[in-house]
Order: structure tokens, then sequence, then C-alpha cells
């Protein structure tokens, strides 16, 4: 294959590569990075946006109380732009994930700068979810990433 026959997600996963995240496919154009600093991981697919979303933490669906989702939902929350989306379990928990996309032209130099921001725009709010979710969700237990 060559560089112009090189699919999305293969530019993606290099390019999150050569900037210090360790890549790896996990499925048909969906990826796992890993931010090699913090040791978080997150998850990227491509379906007609490029979508990347990390899971905060799993916990009983009892703990999803309508104090926490409002907190979720608070415009004034900290969370700047990300969403948060709750995802059930087969084992009847609730996974607390937080979610970000963005389009892509041509992967040019405009969609390189959207993709790392995406990034570094879900690890700051993962950053600052864990703040406001940790002790209401896990008592005092870490509300970061866990895969």
């Amino acid at each position: 294959m060559t560089a112009s026959e090189t699919s999305t997600i293969a530019q993606v996963h290099q390019l999150l590569a050569e900037n210090g995240y360790e890549v790896s496919e996990i499925g048909n154009e969906v990826l796992r990075a890993k931010d090699v600093d913090t040791g978080v991981s997150f998850e990227i697919a491509l379906r007609s946006v490029l979508y990347m979303s990390v899971t905060l933490t799993t916990v009983p669906s009892a703990a999803i109380t309508a104090d926490i989702m409002r907190t979720m939902l608070s415009a004034e929350n900290g969370i700047s732009t990300s969403a948060f989306q709750l995802y059930n379990t087969s084992d009847g928990r609730v996974a607390v994930t937080l979610n970000n996309f963005c389009t892509l032209q041509n992967m040019g130099p405009e969609d390189h700068d959207d993709i790392l921001s995406l990034a570094g725009y879900l690890m700051a709010d993962m950053v600052e979810a864990r703040n406001l979710l940790e002790a209401p969700l896990t008592g005092s237990g870490s509300a970061a990433a866990k895969r």
C-alpha cells in the first residue's frame, strides 16, 4: 500500500504513535491508544467521524443516582469539550465513559492537529471528571481509566 492508499485509521495510528502514544488495533477501524506518561488508555473508532472514548470507572447501576447524573450534565461541571456516556455491562454494572469526536477531511495538517488536540482534550477532561466523580461514585477509589 502506498502512502496515498493507506487507510485513514492507519494514518491515525501512525500519527498517534509518532506523538508518544502506544497504539494497537483492537478491531475493524478501532484502535486503543495508551498515553505512556500517565498509563491511561482510550479507544478510537473511525465511523463517519473519529471518536475517542475513555472508560472512567465501572460501578453498580445503583451508584448512578439523579444527583450524579445532574453533576455529569451540568454546564458548570468543568468538562469543557467531552461528554459523558453510560453503558450497561453484561454483569449488570454501568461503565461511565467520556467521549469526544472530530471530523476528518484528507488527513492533512489540520486533521493531524484536530486528532492530537482531541486526544489532549480527552485527557484533560478525564482529570476533571476524576476530580468531579471520584468521591461520589467510588467512595475514595480511583475513577481514572481502568484499561
